[in-house]
């Protein structure tokens, strides 16, 4: 049962995503802006798809790199998919506080307004924690090397983009930020 959840969480968070990008997309808002800002970000989306395999292999049981678990618990399992699934919901909290600010990536030409209610009001980046949450999740569930060389590499590669985007906001929006920022802590 965890290993198929993991799949699920995969799958639903990106059936989450586009469909809020179509959806503003019909609106006349372009939602997506990965890689404006530097174009080696386009090096990520293969080594995603690579994870997605990773994980549906593990769950499928199809070939892998690796199925050498570093540690068996069936707690560890479990813990991983209250994980993922507060992962999940934190990621629907977030997308429902963002209402038509919700963007991929860094839109520096139409910027939305400064969200700060709603899980906002708690943590500053709900849904990098979402993703942080159901990648430990996803690992505590198939607690493989190759999928904690990625959790690894996922945090720093969030927290980059935090503090990229915190740079942008500071910019944009000036003392609203800033007081936001005072106000409200980075991740939880």
């Amino acid at each position: 049962m965890p290993q198929y959840f993991a799949a699920l969480t995969i799958v639903l968070l990106m059936g989450l995503v586009l469909t809020r990008a179509l959806l503003m997309k019909r609106q006349g808002i372009r939602a997506i802006h990965f890689g404006n800002i530097d174009k080696k970000d386009f090096l990520i989306p293969p080594f995603a798809l690579f994870y997605f395999y990773i994980v549906f292999a593990h769950a499928f049981q199809l070939p892998t790199p690796s199925r050498q678990e570093l540690f068996r618990s069936a707690i560890a399992s479990w813990i991983g998919v209250a994980l993922c699934a507060a992962g999940l919901s934190l990621f629907v909290a977030g997308l429902v506080s963002f209402g038509r600010s919700f963007r991929v990536g860094i839109d520096t030409e139409h910027p939305d307004k400064l969200i700060t209610s709603g899980v906002f009001a708690f943590s500053r980046n709900p849904i990098y924690v979402a993703f942080a949450l159901v990648l430990l999740g996803q690992f505590l569930i198939f607690p493989n090397w190759v999928l904690l060389v990625y959790a690894a590499v996922g945090f720093w590669l969030l927290h980059r983009q935090i503090l990229r985007e915190e740079e942008f906001m500071g910019k944009h929006y000036g003392a609203e930020f800033e007081e936001y920022r005072r106000r409200v802590r980075r991740y939880l």
